[in-house]
């Protein structure tokens, strides 16, 4: 076995990719990943054990979010830039040991590799199946996905400037914990439902920041056509580098445009103020192959959801920044007020033709907590009124699987006195479904991206208040979630701490999870996979 990885919905046979990730990753990729979580794992344990003042290590801290998030699914094929990483945890982790007692410490917190041959030797001796019992390994993987999707949305936050101190002190708690012998299944179990208390935690801290600084999200009409100007498309989540683009691009005579993820950036009030703002580019990331080609102009990955090209053309117009990378493709860094220069992408994009167009029309979003909040009179008397007998949320990922044809025909087949509220790329397997609105509320309810679940979660818990209900479930919404990378396993996992019960995930369970922590998330929280649709949609309208 020269890797193995299923931290991805789509890993092989549901049980693990074992000579070359399905996402993509290679042998050296994969192991290089395994070792910079494996490093981290010996910082946090000198963290907890030698009580340091984390505050104190303001880079360190930002470093240790960068790192988890360039391990995510998709986000980092750089063999090169993982090994930085690596050695510069490596000096982080030394120079934090200074300071504490070397007693107790485990391999993590000690452990040497110069070279990159070192590297690879020791990755292969601490990756997943280091743990030997199955049901150990199963929690202590589903900790540290959680761990990755919060460290994703934590470093989003950052860059905008709102921190919270606590998911930091958690994020080394966890980790440090998954080093942990003595801890039985019980104990993981708990941690994980804490996992998805941090999960809240930084989901209503990034949707702080995101709201403080670019507005609240507002009922938008994204266009899908296209004008006759150079352009670039910007993927990925992270706001902040498409504030910057804008910027930069203002009155070049370039084009910008979102793809996948950024999509929900066209609700934002901020960034209507750009009159080179065009629309949105085509659809979910696995589409990209084919659409990038016919796009023309620079494409800049501002986190992941990157697709291994296979055009030489289009690999020479891949950027990447943050925590992404892709061997070849010019790397852009932030100085160190946070400022990235993207003149290469908008000198580059001038010697370029306009993009086809491949559909047109507009597609409807905006639908956060406040905006929905906003109409909470008119949908709860859709309510009452029967109008609307439930809600259905179909948050989530899309991926290339077949089996995800399903979520287009639930969607298709749902009653027409239904509503679908959804966040993440999942959307785009329905969001240009011409599914109509009742008394003017759209059927299909965008709230953004997959960090916006936060607010599925936010209109629910109102909607308890207002109809004076004492259980979440109690309310006419069901839960039918397709999930693909680590992202959306902290979104379950905050799910999950909120009490919400009888969530539907696919296309696959997990197959992180052991038969015995699947069988707990059956028993104790209802977790279910997905079956015939027209067998589900009765399922779902009968509780």
């Amino acid at each position: 076995m020269s890797m193995f990885c299923y931290q991805c919905q789509e890993t092989v046979k549901n049980t693990g990719c074992t000579i070359k990730g399905v996402c993509g990753k290679n042998e050296e990729v994969a192991k290089l990943q395994d070792l910079l979580i494996y490093t981290l794992k010996g910082i946090s344990d000198i963290v907890v054990k030698g009580k340091v003042d984390i505050s104190k290590y303001a880079e360190s801290n930002y470093e240790v979010l960068s790192s988890l998030f360039m391990t995510i699914t998709n986000a980092n094929f750089d063999d090169g830039s993982i090994e930085r990483q690596i050695r510069k945890m490596l000096s982080i982790r030394d120079e934090l040991r200074k300071s504490v007692s070397a007693d107790g410490l485990p391999d993590a917190a000690t452990f040497v590799a110069d070279s990159r041959e070192a590297m690879l030797d020791k990755a292969a001796t601490v990756g997943i199946l280091a743990t030997e019992n199955e049901d150990i390994r199963s929690l202590r993987e589903m900790i540290i996905y959680g761990l990755k999707g919060m460290a994703a949305y934590a470093e989003h936050a950052k860059n905008i400037g709102k921190e919270n101190p606590d998911v930091n002190h958690f994020i080394y708690e966890a980790l440090a914990a998954t080093l942990d012998d003595s801890l039985n299944a019980d104990d993981l179990v708990t941690l994980t439902l804490k996992t998805g208390e941090y999960g809240v935690k930084v989901m209503a801290l990034l949707d702080e920041a995101n709201t403080s600084k670019y507005g609240n999200p507002e009922i938008t009409e994204v266009n899908i056509g296209v004008r006759r100007n150079p352009a670039i498309l910007i993927s990925g989540h992270d706001l902040t580098d498409l504030e910057q683009l804008l910027e930069q691009t203002k009155g070049t005579g370039v084009d910008v445009y979102t793809h996948s993820e950024m999509l929900p950036a066209h609700y934002y009030p901020a960034f209507k103020k750009y009159d080179n703002f065009v629309g949105n580019y085509g659809n979910a990331w696995w589409k990209q192959v084919g659409e990038f080609e016919s796009f023309h102009g620079p494409i800049l990955f501002t986190t992941n959801c990157i697709v291994p090209p296979k055009s030489e053309e289009v690999r020479k117009r891949i950027f990447t920044t943050g925590a992404t990378g892709f061997p070849g493709c010019p790397h852009i860094t932030a100085d160190t007020n946070g400022k990235k220069d993207f003149s290469e992408i908008i000198t580059l994009a001038k010697t370029l033709p306009a993009p086809d167009e491949i559909e047109t029309g507009t597609i409807v979003g905006g639908f956060a907590h406040n905006q929905v909040l906003a109409l909470a009179d008119k949908v709860v008397d859709a309510v009452k009124s029967g109008a609307i007998k439930k809600f259905f949320v179909m948050a989530g990922c899309d991926g290339r699987m077949k089996s995800r044809e399903y979520y287009t025909e639930f969607a298709e087949k749902l009653p027409q006195d239904t509503v679908i509220l959804t966040a993440g790329c999942a959307k785009y397997r329905y969001n240009k479904l011409k599914l109509g609105d009742i008394g003017g509320i759209p059927r299909v309810l965008d709230a953004g991206q997959c960090n916006d679940s936060y607010s599925l979660a936010v209109i629910a818990l109102k909607l308890k208040e207002v109809f004076g209900l004492d259980d979440i479930n109690k309310l006419p919404i069901a839960f039918n979630i397709a999930w693909y990378e680590q992202k959306a396993v902290i979104v379950l996992l905050a799910l999950l701490y909120l009490g919400v019960k009888n969530i539907h995930l696919g296309p696959t369970l997990p197959g992180f999870l052991s038969p015995n922590v699947a069988k707990v998330l059956v028993e104790k929280f209802g977790i279910a996979g997905i079956n015939d649709v027209d067998a589900d949609i009765e399922l779902f309208m009968a509780q």
